[in-house]
């Protein structure tokens, strides 16, 4: 007669516990599906919904030039970008030696990356746009020409201080971080649109306090 593994597993006292519960989506990830998807339908008349645009990756960057002389600069980095996105970042190496900088290729680290995906990057994109852009200074929106022309959107920020997973106390430098978003989309207007839907807070066109910001910044000499 066969024996129950369940029966046998309580009588032995090791009964397997249930696996645990999934838990809810990502808001970010809902408010695409509920508001995104239908208007990026009515807007670019997609006759197949597999060809709305969507997130298929976001990337964060830090450049760590200085851990070429400084060791503990490369272990603050990965130590902020894993509080900022949960998940642990890999080393850049050089690519190019460069004396004049005592830089070796494929010896010194010069960045940290993290590639974000599925649920993560739908938090991350979420705690970007609600809780990071709002805590910079002089805030007023995001440029509109940061796309690359393929759908692609990157957004350069002065300081990981924004994030309110970072510990003011433990931060030893303040370091500017590169944020690329992958999308779908096969156009930069269909790429913005997606993004705006999803909340990213763009620069008004004509806006007389961005086009000052802009004439007051120091302009680079040309040589």
């Amino acid at each position: 007669m066969a024996k129950n593994p369940a029966a046998s597993d309580q009588t032995n006292g090791t009964a397997k516990a249930a696996p645990p519960e999934p838990g809810p989506p990502p808001r970010m990830r809902e408010k695409y599906m509920r508001d995104a998807v239908p208007a990026l339908q009515r807007d670019f008349n997609y006759e197949n919904p597999m060809q709305v645009p969507r997130l298929a990756k976001i990337s964060v960057n830090v450049g760590v030039g200085e851990s070429i002389a400084n060791s503990k600069a490369l272990d603050a980095a990965v130590r902020d970008i894993t509080a900022i996105t949960g998940q642990k970042p890999i080393t850049i190496k050089a690519r190019k030696s460069i004396a004049q900088f005592k830089l070796r290729a494929g010896q010194h680290t010069v960045g940290v990356k993290v590639t974000l995906r599925g649920q993560r990057m739908w938090e991350f994109l979420d705690r970007l746009l609600n809780a990071a852009l709002p805590r910079t200074r002089d805030f007023h929106g995001v440029p509109t020409r940061s796309f690359d022309g393929r759908g692609n959107y990157t957004l350069g920020l002065r300081e990981q201080l924004i994030f309110p997973e970072i510990n003011y106390d433990q931060v030893d430098k303040s370091r500017g971080l590169e944020v690329s978003i992958i999308t779908t989309a096969r156009t930069d207007q269909e790429a913005r649109r997606l993004l705006e839907l999803l909340g990213m807070p763009f620069q008004r066109e004509n806006d007389p306090q961005v086009a000052a910001m802009a004439a007051a910044a120091p302009r680079r000499r040309h040589r």
